[in-house]
């Protein structure tokens, strides 16, 4: 069974070659493309993909935005991308923190000459993601994602007696 993808990023360029990059891994199938966090929101909803991968820059609505509104409707694992993130970066841990699970930073050169070691790169990303399972809890209004690993027990802990 094949990972389904969204490809969600302004820069035309950078789509394209996230697609073709894609199309070399034998169990990734890029099920659609989105150019800004709006048109990512619905085409999470229309598609259903099992990963997403957002840039954080873009028009209309920013990846960190439609990453929080994903989280609410539809829980989906995304990996971000931006020219902005590197470690301890504030807009990774708010990125982590709006629900994706992973990022890697945006290098237009690497992404245009390096195929080979970003085909790897990338799909041992979308793999690991892939593996995220989301469960949505509300606590007093408020939504929080966690994470838990495949073939984690979902059962819940026994009340215990007030």
């Amino acid at each position: 069974m094949s990972i389904k993808v969204l490809v969600v990023d302004d820069s035309g360029f950078f789509r394209r070659r996230i697609v073709k990059i894609l199309s070399g891994v034998s169990d990734v199938e890029v099920v659609g493309t989105a150019s800004n966090g709006r048109e990512a929101i619905e085409k999470a909803r229309a598609l259903k993909p099992d990963v997403i991968t957002m840039d954080y820059e873009m028009p209309l609505m920013d990846g960190i935005t439609a990453v929080k509104s994903i989280m609410q409707e539809q829980p989906t694992p995304v990996l971000m991308f931006s020219s902005l993130t590197y470690e301890g970066a504030r807009v990774t841990l708010d990125a982590l923190e709006a629900g994706a699970v992973d990022y890697l930073p945006k290098q237009f050169e690497d992404i245009a000459h390096d195929t080979a070691s970003i085909r790897q790169a990338l799909s041992d990303k979308i793999h690991t993601v892939a593996r995220a399972r989301y469960r949505m809890r509300r606590a007093g209004g408020a939504t929080t994602t966690t994470r838990e690993p495949r073939g984690a027990s979902t059962a819940q802990p026994a009340a215990t007696p007030a």
